[in-house]
């Protein structure tokens, strides 16, 4: 195995925000300090206590990657977050070579498309989940030239519904994240959606999803492996959720199990946590970032 810490690494697919305002359940999700948040009625710990304001910015997030040398991210969205359109907005401008940005669809006709390289769609929240209905959104997003980011419900529930609107819309590039919510039944069904040309799958909360069994997490890298036989490794990438998932780990180790893994090879490490998302969401000029010594 050689050092795979030198490729270019993406994350394709982290949260950011100024000030958590969001709702889940009907339920309002507030931080009420030191990286906690009231989420459900009881305080949880939402991001890494070191985020004692509650504010998750982007140069916070710039230092994390540095250090675990990822040289570019793709900022989503989420409605525990409440809507970060103009924050990202301002993001994108400020260091555009790092960052795409995602705004937020809210099953209303206001959704913003200007200034932003994608939508999200957090489709397993819909209140319709008949996904079919968004076509109208998905060729607008076509039209635009943008890429639409999903996180589906559990399992194949709405694998045809897609499915339908991947084939009304061809040209759309269209990222399926949480791995396909690959600790439920009927996960491969998603996987299998990259099949088509346009269409990859993104790996943002997967120590989250094998939480239970912790680092180094040897059956998400078994999941990969998995996925790769379903769709092809050139259409997985890699993501880390943070900064939810840093409330048990760091980010770097978030790359580092996988970098040290026995099971995949340099190839599709690199593929993985870089090259793919390179491809898919049309970064240019990456080199790879130097290694910044330990005091350890």
């Amino acid at each position: 195995m050689g050092n795979v810490w030198d490729c270019v690494k993406v994350d394709a697919h982290l949260h950011l925000w100024e000030k958590q305002e969001g709702m889940i359940n009907e339920l309002p999700v507030r931080h009420v300090g030191n990286g906690k948040s009231m989420f459900l009625g009881e305080v949880r710990q939402m991001m890494p206590p070191y985020l004692e304001d509650g504010r998750n910015t982007a140069e916070r997030l710039l230092a994390n990657m540095d250090y675990a040398q990822v040289n570019a991210c793709v900022v989503t969205q989420e409605y525990m977050d409440g809507n970060q359109d103009a924050y990202l907005k301002k993001v994108r401008e400020t260091y555009p070579e790092r960052f795409r940005v995602c705004s937020l669809y809210e099953e209303r006709e206001d959704y913003a498309l200007e200034g932003f390289d994608g939508l999200k769609i957090c489709a397993g929240r819909l209140a319709d989940q008949d996904l079919r209905k968004l076509l109208p959104v998905f060729q607008k997003v076509e039209q635009a030239g943008k890429f639409i980011s999903i996180d589906m419900a559990d399992g194949d529930a709405q694998v045809d519904g897609l499915q339908y609107l991947i084939d009304a819309c061809p040209k759309l590039r269209i990222a399926i994240g949480h791995f396909g919510m690959v600790t439920t039944d009927g996960w491969q069904r998603q996987i299998a959606l990259a099949r088509n040309p346009k269409v990859y799958v993104e790996s943002g909360g997967l120590t989250w999803l094998f939480h239970k069994e912790f680092y180094p997490y040897p059956s998400a890298v078994d999941a990969i492996l998995e996925a790769k036989e379903i769709c092809g490794m050139d259409k997985l990438m890699w993501g880390s959720d943070y900064p939810r998932t840093m409330t048990d780990i760091t980010y770097r180790s978030a790359v580092r199990f996988l970098v040290e893994s026995e099971k995949l090879s340099d190839e599709d490490k690199r593929a993985f946590l870089g090259e793919n998302a390179v491809r898919f969401y049309g970064f240019e000029g990456l080199q790879p970032l130097p290694e910044i010594g330990n005091m350890l």
